[in-house]
């Protein structure tokens, strides 16, 4: 069943914002190639304001019948080409379409919301969400009011995540309810009975150091199981080269970590060596019902993560959950941007300045003007992502499906889950160690206080990971790189050894960044928060957010550019983003 969410249709108050509505549409398959028309679109359009002007009839600020012009008194040519600038740009972007965005219906399928995030809510002991609690949550996201989101009834002192952060506008870039994502799966389908078995086996696996995959029994069975679930979207046949790895032709190649969250780079003066602190293998948390239920309350975390005394290169699923734990969000992606710059990498062949005999890039087209496009495009993706959680979907994290899977094995109730998960050899596995079958995550505060679909780290990880691949010349072999050897982590993770696969000549910067948005996504995976599909349905999100902010740019340069060539998740391989000429 199609949902969409109406305002409401009460009168707003004084100083109330209606959320922008959302259109119902055809379902979660045909969202990239949504996203990739819209990508398109903003190429086209956006580097062509003379066709934008048209379409609204008239030349932008000239003055002419039907123009927009600067205020009466306004002179100054440089003011008044400022001024068109950014009309031009908001022009053209009004012209992008907006999308259709499909729930999954489960929010009206069931009246109990058990496929809905309730996370922090007040629920009751088997931890279903209290129905006035989940409606006053409604009431806050459908009428936009920001003094609704204040009556909000929370079970404990836990705030919820900046709801109202996918109300926001930017003045650069697609609005965030002109982008598409797509549809993730019903509480009672098989696919995401299926996508939890995987997260359950990454549970299991999280002290299994990736070297070891398909070496060792625990990862042999995941593979084996995975391998039998006909919804699972994990990249089929499951080997133990692709285990727990993305989707893209660069995140099969080559060790499981990206060479970029592994080589050391100078911040400045101060040498970093990507060593890390990680926790304590062998301990998990939210294993038993009473501290679950706790934190689906509120009123968690219960303990604390015990780190471990020896600072280590990222070699298994728990040091992964351990960055993403608490990263600053395009750390990894600034720190993949100064070891290339470092590194003398080859910039995009139609970089200004790339074979320029009398000046050089800074503060346009140079290093400062990359490394702080990382950071501003994350924002404005956390926006666009923000809308999709908690005005389209709110969808159930994984530890809510888990309490879901625990309530129904105990016999507390029955819940309509597929079988796949009821039967898994993965959930059997985690009650004959814990004596529960809830989820084990890997922070004791469980998941964050914000709807699971998209995912904030896939989709900054999209919108980062894009900047840097357009910016650099993205097909260039990392070999062919002065002074780059590849990498991975030691068994005990204290040191980097050579990597001596057959297939190191064939990482590339735009693979290689490619798994670094891979591990990133998938790490919170690793830690149980997010399903496989929050990742691989946000990269695209984050990947339109990039290209519409470096095309909105072309209106702004004084540079002649041909504009950025880059190959998308899709493996497609797009050009002229960005160009003014």
């Amino acid at each position: 069943m199609r949902e969409q969410n109406q305002p409401s249709t009460s009168a707003p108050s004084a100083g109330a914002v209606r959320p922008r509505k959302k259109l119902v549409g055809s379902g979660r398959r045909e969202f990239l190639e949504q996203v990739g028309v819209a990508a398109t679109l903003a190429v086209g359009v956006l580097a062509s304001p003379s066709t934008a002007s048209a379409q609204l009839g008239g030349t932008l600020g000239s003055g002419s019948p039907g123009s927009v012009s600067p205020p009466v008194g306004v002179t100054n040519p440089r003011v008044i080409q400022s001024f068109n600038n950014r009309v031009n740009a908001a022009t053209a972007e009004s012209l992008i379409p907006v999308p259709q965005q499909v729930t999954n219906g489960d929010e009206t399928n069931f009246p109990n919301h058990i496929g809905n995030y309730s996370k922090g809510l007040i629920h009751n002991s088997i931890g279903e969400v209290d129905s006035s609690s989940y409606q006053s949550l409604l009431n806050a996201v459908n009428s936009g009011n920001p003094s609704a989101f204040d009556q909000i009834q929370l079970g404990g002192n836990t705030p919820l995540v900046d709801p109202q952060a996918g109300l926001a506008f930017d003045l650069e870039g697609t609005d965030s309810h002109q982008l598409a994502i797509g549809t993730p799966p019903s509480v009672a389908s098989q696919s995401i009975a299926d996508a939890a078995v995987e997260n359950y086996w990454m549970a299991l696996c999280r002290d299994v150091n990736f070297t070891q995959y398909g070496n060792e029994p625990l990862t042999a069975a995941a593979i084996a199981e995975l391998n039998s679930l006909r919804a699972c979207s994990h990249p089929k046949p499951v080997t133990p080269q692709n285990l727990f790895r993305g989707f893209t032709a660069g995140d099969l190649l080559g060790p499981y970590m990206s060479q970029f969250l592994l080589q050391p780079f100078n911040y400045g003066a101060v040498p970093v060596s990507q060593s890390l602190t990680t926790y304590v293998p062998g301990i998990d948390y939210m294993t038993d019902q009473a501290s679950w239920l706790a934190v689906q309350n509120g009123q968690g975390p219960f303990g604390q993560n015990q780190a471990d005394p020896n600072a280590q290169h990222v070699r298994n699923g728990r040091g992964l959950a351990a960055y993403v734990h608490v990263d600053v969000l395009y750390e990894a992606y600034l720190n993949a941007c100064l070891l290339l710059l470092d590194s003398g990498a080859p910039l995009d062949p139609n970089n200004p300045y790339a074979n320029s005999r009398t000046q050089t890039g800074f503060g346009t087209f140079g290093a400062p003007h990359v490394k702080t496009l990382v950071a501003e495009v994350s924002q404005r993706a956390l926006k666009a992502v923000w809308y999709v959680k908690w005005f389209v979907h709110r969808h159930l994290r994984p530890e809510e499906y888990g309490g879901l899977v625990h309530i129904t094995k105990s016999g507390q109730k029955t819940y309509p889950l597929n079988a796949d998960i009821l039967n898994s050899q993965a959930v059997a596995r985690v009650f004959s160690r814990y004596g529960t079958y809830l989820l084990p995550h890997a922070f004791p505060e469980g998941c964050p206080q914000h709807p699971s679909y998209g995912q904030g780290h896939a989709t900054v990880a999209g919108a980062c990971a894009t900047t840097v691949k357009a910016w650099f010349n993205d097909l260039t072999p990392l070999t062919s790189i002065p002074g780059f050897q590849i990498t991975q982590a030691s068994e005990d993770g204290l040191s980097l050894v050579p990597y001596a696969g057959s297939d190191q000549g064939q990482l590339t910067i735009g693979g290689e960044m490619n798994k670094v948005a891979a591990n990133i996504g998938l790490g919170r995976a690793h830690a149980g928060v997010h399903w496989r599909y929050d990742y691989t349905d946000s990269l695209p999100l984050g990947e339109a957010v990039a290209i519409s902010m470096l095309t909105d740019m072309a209106h702004c340069w004084n540079e002649p550019f041909a504009g950025f060539s880059f190959t998308k998740f899709d493996g497609t391989r797009i050009t002229g983003v960005g160009a003014n000429t």
